[in-house]
């Protein structure tokens, strides 16, 4: 049996996706990053493969050149795992977001989750693999203008567990679901209100929001031997922001 490794891991270019790269590289897994194109490669991926998702969604032949592209920067390490780390969150009230911004979310953050599940289902049954969706918090608990975003999430985490009862643990299929989480993009969008970050830090019980590395440490756990009879299963990873009450009073 083949003892080298790979993992393919979709938006890569971003704060989790870059954890994820310096995570599995040090443990010695070849690295395959895409994300769209025009993205940075992570200086810890052995190659970059730049696709966009929702032409994966949606073409076979995108697929299919995609699937070669990966077999080949991939070598004669066997395809192991799988991230569905990438997603697009697209925000607006239930009155005004628009049917185009509905199906983009849904074609991104599902469908091409989905069909890279497929694609590659036969490297990683070979290799008595794993796919791990990322999903949310905001599949159980959301927040106003949310709507397009938390239903993606609640289906990838309904996806899960259907795709691990259809596969019977090879590969298996965890979700992996975190709440905030510090990337560069999250810490941009709060620099004009840093305290509101400190309020959104302060309403997790455990005093702060997660580190890209934390989540990616963990996904990295996940995907390796000692963890082999879970299966179908959500790893929540939330600070205890779900195990919260948050009343008027």
């Amino acid at each position: 049996m083949n003892t080298l490794r790979s993992v393919l891991i979709t938006g890569a270019a971003g704060g989790i996706g870059t954890a994820l790269c310096d995570a599995y590289s040090a443990e010695g897994w070849r690295v395959l990053a895409t994300d769209h194109h025009g993205s940075i490669m992570p200086r810890s991926a052995d190659a970059f493969i730049p696709a966009d998702l929702e032409e994966i969604a949606t073409d076979d032949d995108v697929r299919t050149a995609f699937r070669n592209d990966v077999s080949a920067a991939s070598g004669d390490a066997s395809l192991t795992a799988l991230i569905n780390n990438a997603a697009s969150q697209i925000l607006g009230n239930v009155s005004v977001i628009t049917l185009a911004d509905w199906e983009r979310t849904l074609r991104v953050n599902v469908t091409a989750p989905f069909r890279l599940a497929q694609v590659f289902l036969d490297d990683l049954r070979i290799a008595d693999g794993t796919i791990i969706n990322i999903g949310s918090v905001h599949a159980q608990a959301t927040k106003q203008e949310f709507v397009a975003y938390a239903m993606s999430k609640a289906a990838i985490h309904g996806m899960t567990r259907a795709m691990a009862v259809d596969l019977g643990g090879n590969p298996r299929v965890i979700c992996v679901a975190p709440a905030a989480v510090s990337t560069p993009m999250l810490e941009e969008g709060f620099k004009e209100n840093p305290q509101a970050l400190d309020m959104l830090s302060a309403a997790h019980p455990i005093g702060r929001i997660a580190t890209p590395v934390e989540i990616a440490q963990a996904i990295v756990a996940m995907s390796q031997h000692p963890f082999h009879f879970a299966t179908g299963t959500t790893i929540w990873l939330d600070g205890g922001i779900l195990s919260r009450l948050h009343d008027p009073i």
